[in-house]
């Protein structure tokens, strides 16, 4: 079973026009995605296991939850695993926003929180599908509004991924990584996600990175393509779900083997003249 969730200040949770990209500051993001991602943990025995996945801004927001303290233990170990596809872990050439933009941002972040601003990113640099570049156009809840407030926390934590500052922290708690990008996104940068896989993610035992070649941003709707990454992700999760089958069946068999063997006393017969002779 798939739970999807509107991000504050996008799609179905706006009411009105002020809404538009109020997604709060970054405590706030990584608040309302653990609440939701809560809601789906159990702790009883035999529930299914989670799987978080995140794309692009998603992605990157997903990686900064799996990293950070505060909910190593009340979300992050009780995730079976994390999938990121196209995370935004730095801008790509395409769209790198020049130094003055950036600090502005930032500026005027503090200033005026609430502020609204609009930025599309051009439907030709997240799909190579025809269809799926019309259909973004005539997409009524994609209405590219942010706000300052968002616009700076979003610098702060790609900036901080980028640089390594956010990592998977010791520990263990992040079981197992996965990550998808292709070659030609002009949204996020491969470049910048193989690096950090590379580089920052030491302390995560279980992870994969898979490159998708000349690929652009939207993997799942990327065109025939995408029938492939469907499947592949796929056939990650049911492999780990596999392995925990396995170690399961395992500990279980080894349990038997280690319980000391009960053998019932023998019982007091007398024996028959017959046997006494």
């Amino acid at each position: 079973m798939v739970h999807g969730a509107d991000q504050r200040g996008w799609g179905r949770s706006v009411r009105k026009p002020g809404e538009r990209g109020l997604t709060g500051p970054t405590s706030r993001v990584l608040a309302d995605m653990a609440a939701f991602i809560t809601s789906h943990l159990s702790s009883d025995a035999g529930a299914p296991p989670v799987f978080v996945m995140g794309h692009s801004m998603g992605g990157g927001q997903a990686l900064t939850l799996a990293c950070h303290p505060d909910y190593q233990e009340s979300v992050v170990r009780r995730v079976r695993g994390w999938l990121l596809e196209s995370p935004f872990i730095s801008f790509s050439p395409e769209e790198q926003p020049s130094t003055v933009k950036v600090l502005a941002g930032r500026l005027a972040g503090k200033l005026l929180p609430h502020h609204q601003l609009k930025h599309a990113i051009m439907p030709q640099h997240l799909s190579r599908d025809l269809a799926v570049r019309e259909s973004i156009l005539a997409d009524a809840l994609m209405h590219n509004t942010g706000t300052l407030e968002g616009l700076a926390g979003l610098l702060d934590r790609t900036a901080a991924l980028a640089a390594g500052q956010v990592r998977p922290l010791k520990g263990g708690a992040l079981r197992s990584l996965w990550v998808g990008h292709g070659t030609e996104d002009k949204t996020t940068w491969f470049a910048a996600s193989k690096k950090y896989f590379d580089e920052y993610t030491g302390e995560v035992a279980d992870k994969e990175f898979r490159v998708y070649e000349g690929w652009y941003h939207q993997l799942h709707a990327d065109g025939p393509d995408s029938e492939v990454f469907y499947k592949e992700v796929g056939d990650w999760i049911l492999k780990k779900v596999g392995e925990d089958v396995q170690g399961q069946v395992e500990q279980e068999a080894q349990a038997e083997e280690e319980s000391p063997a009960v053998v019932a006393p023998a019982e007091n017969v007398e024996a028959s003249p017959e046997a006494k002779l």
